[in-house]
């Protein structure tokens, strides 16, 4: 399968479910506010795609991540039913969907962050790569964060279920250590996968 062919079919994926997302979410405002960075970043990558294509790893994980904050702003983050299967499986006391998503938040944007440096040559090393890459995905989350105080401070108690805290005073220390966690992940676990996908990309230009 060409590259093309993959980011036609993911593209093709993720507006699928976006569309059966809004047909009838749980509030209509929170899904707007979910859905966002997904309907911000699919024209920013559609303008970049020959210029500056990413892996075929990037395209795959940027569709997942969609997906969790699509399906996300559909249920709303306390009322995901797989986030509820698993709360009742483990016996949490709390849906942990948000944290999948926070997850995501840093797993994510960390490997976006890292194509972009080693690839455009912005810095020398993997290790600076690594190190840089965390630090923006942590800048993302904790920028995240503020986005959910000022909407708290918008929409009062309106704004309850886009901050998904489900009554925990530590929400956010939480949310960002999580991005953490996807970030460290993404940079160790995934980095020799991520190197070879890295170089498949120059090998087809």
């Amino acid at each position: 399968m060409s590259r093309a062919q993959l980011c036609a079919g993911l593209g093709l994926v993720v507006l699928a479910v976006l569309v059966a997302s809004g047909v009838s979410p749980y509030d209509r405002l929170t899904w707007v506010m979910e859905v966002a960075p997904v309907v911000i970043a699919a024209p920013i990558l559609a303008a970049t795609y020959r210029r500056f294509p990413l892996s075929d790893l990037l395209y795959v994980l940027i569709a997942a991540h969609a997906i969790v904050l699509i399906v996300g702003g559909a249920y709303t983050y306390a009322r995901v039913p797989a986030g509820n299967w698993v709360q009742d499986l483990f016996q949490l006391g709390r849906n942990p969907y948000d944290k999948l998503g926070h997850f995501m938040q840093g797993f994510v944007p960390a490997l976006v962050a890292r194509e972009i440096l080693l690839r455009g040559r912005h810095v020398n090393g993997r290790a600076w790569a690594a190190f840089l890459s965390g630090c923006v995905a942590l800048a993302i989350s904790a920028f995240y964060e503020l986005v959910e105080w000022w909407a708290a401070l918008f929409m009062g108690q309106g704004a309850d279920e886009f901050l998904g805290t489900q009554g925990d005073p530590w929400d956010t220390q939480s949310d960002m250590f999580m991005a953490l966690i996807g970030a460290t992940v993404a940079l160790t676990v995934f980095a020799r996968l991520h190197d070879r996908r890295m170089e498949a990309v120059r090998g087809q230009r």
